[in-house]
């Protein structure tokens, strides 16, 4: 077996438009799982946010959350490695977010913060909410509204990364141009119209090089799936990047597969090509 760890991007990747797993893709990840194939999670997204998918999996890795920011254990409730943004990069970078007005999230701990009064921001989280609903409590989301962003910042133990959205593209750009330049941050972009910010040198391909390497494996043991820019770290890493086909043709570019989109079973059809 060439192939002994799948890592797998969540939204726009593995999971469908309507944030579900199509039966095909469990079923070919449960028959790789008992081939002794390691499946983790690599996500932009909080540990609080995938707790649905993970428990779906029936994994026994851990999660690589906030685009490589954490390493978080399920099982055993922890993070187990972790490079957060510091409180004073925090308060410099809540400044420019609020010359440039723009309005995000603060990942930390476990919550998601946003600030009250932040008509886009509440409308996206009144969304996921309305959506978590069907789920038990213990799986649902965590969002709180907190006053102050910053005051927040100085009240929580990690800050694992700022999600920041505008449906202004020129002006996001000009944004994480400032934060790069003056911050030293890291900029990705996890959706069309969302900047993550995390600290300098954080990145989904990184945190899983790390794993890998503590499990004596090498990167070329892996084969990962994705489909946005923040995942291009992990595919042009990986033994095998593969792109998915509703990913932008930049991204296809520089994966070396390509296969069909997240509505298709394309993800099973390339577990059992290339790994079973």
């Amino acid at each position: 077996m060439r192939y002994h760890v799948i890592a797998l991007d969540l939204d726009g990747t593995l999971l469908t438009p309507q944030k579900t797993i199509l039966p095909e893709s469990l079923a070919a990840l449960r028959e790789a799982r008992a081939a002794g194939v390691k499946v983790l999670i690599v996500t932009g997204r909080h540990h609080v946010a995938i707790h649905p998918f993970y428990q779906a999996l029936a994994l026994d890795t851990p999660a690589i959350c906030c685009n490589g920011t954490y390493l978080y254990d399920y099982h055993a409730k922890q993070v187990l490695a972790a490079d957060p943004v510091h409180p004073d990069q925090a308060n410099h970078l809540i400044s420019l977010i609020e010359t440039h007005q723009i309005e995000g999230l603060m990942y930390v701990d476990d919550a998601m913060l946003y600030p009250t009064h932040s008509q886009k921001i509440q409308a996206h989280v009144d969304r996921i909410q309305t959506w978590a609903q069907s789920l038990p409590a213990a799986h649902r989301p965590v969002f709180k509204e907190v006053s102050s962003l910053r005051q927040s910042a100085t009240e929580v133990d990690a800050i694992w990364k700022f999600a920041l959205i505008d449906s202004d593209l020129p002006k996001l750009r000009q944004f994480t141009d400032a934060v790069e330049s003056e911050l030293g941050l890291t900029c990705e972009w996890s959706w069309h119209d969302q900047v993550d910010v995390t600290q300098k040198g954080n990145s989904k391909g990184a945190r899983l090089a790390q794993w890998v390497t503590q499990q004596g494996l090498s990167m070329d043991q892996v084969i990962a799936f994705g489909d946005n820019d923040n995942d291009l770290s992990m595919l042009e890493t990986a033994g095998l990047g593969v792109a998915m086909g509703n990913a932008a043709e930049t991204i296809k570019a520089r994966a070396r597969l390509t296969i069909g989109n997240n509505e298709q079973p394309s993800i099973a059809d390339t577990i059992y090509r290339y790994v079973l």
